[in-house]
C-alpha cells in the first residue's frame, strides 16, 4: 500500500496537535471522516511519525532568526565561514549545515576519507547532530562541518 498523508491532512494533523488533541484521537477523527480504516492510506503510526517532524521543524519563536543572524556574523567576520539553511514550504528550517574555515581547511587537507554520524546526540528541539569527520596526520579525530537534520531519510541525507 502507497502510505502517504495528504499535504491538507497533515496541516490538519499538525494544528490539532498545536491545540492539544492527543494522536489517537486525531486518527480516530479522520478514521470516522474517511467511513473506515480501509479508506485511509497511512495507519496511526504513520500519523505518529508526521506529528513527530512536524514537532522537530516547529522552532521556538525567534530561533530561527538568532540562527540566521549568528550565522551571517560568523560570515562577516570571516568570509570563508558556509553555512546552508533548508526550509520547508513554510520557511520553517528542516536542516542546517555549517563549516567553519578550520574545518573547511581540514577537509581540503584530511578529506580523503569522511565519517558522518547522526547517532551521537540530538539538540532540544529532537533534531540530530551530524558531525563530518575525518582523521589527520597525527591520527587525531578533526571536524570538517556540521549539521542538524529533521529526519533521516536518503532526502535529508543528499
Amino acid at each position: 500500500m502507497n502510505k502517504k498523508i495528504l499535504t491538507h491532512v497533515k496541516q490538519r494533523l499538525e494544528i490539532n496537535d498545536q491545540v492539544g488533541i492527543g494522536v489517537s484521537r486525531n486518527y480516530n477523527s479522520i478514521v470516522v471522516e474517511a467511513r473506515s480504516y480501509e479508506s485511509l492510506t497511512f495507519d496511526e503510526r504513520d500519523m505518529r511519525n508526521c506529528i513527530d517532524t512536524a514537532r522537530r521543524l516547529r522552532l521556538g519563536e525567534g530561533d530561527g532568526n538568532a540562527l540566521q543572524k549568528y550565522f551571517l556574523r560568523m560570515q562577516a567576520q570571516n568570509s570563508s565561514f558556509y553555512y546552508m539553511i533548508d526550509v520547508d514550504t513554510d520557511f520553517r528550517i528542516r536542516n542546517l549545515f555549517w563549516a567553519d574555515v578550520m574545518s573547511r581547511m581540514a577537509y581540503e587537507e584530511f578529506g580523503d576519507v569522511v565519517s558522518f554520524d547522526t547517532t551521537y546526540l540530538t539538540n532540544k528541539y529532537d533534531m540530530p547532530f551530524a558531525p563530518f569527520v575525518g582523521v589527520n596526520h597525527h591520527g587525531q579525530s578533526i571536524l570538517f562541518g556540521c549539521g542538524l537534520l529533521s529526519s533521516e531519510d536518503t532526502d535529508t541525507f543528499v
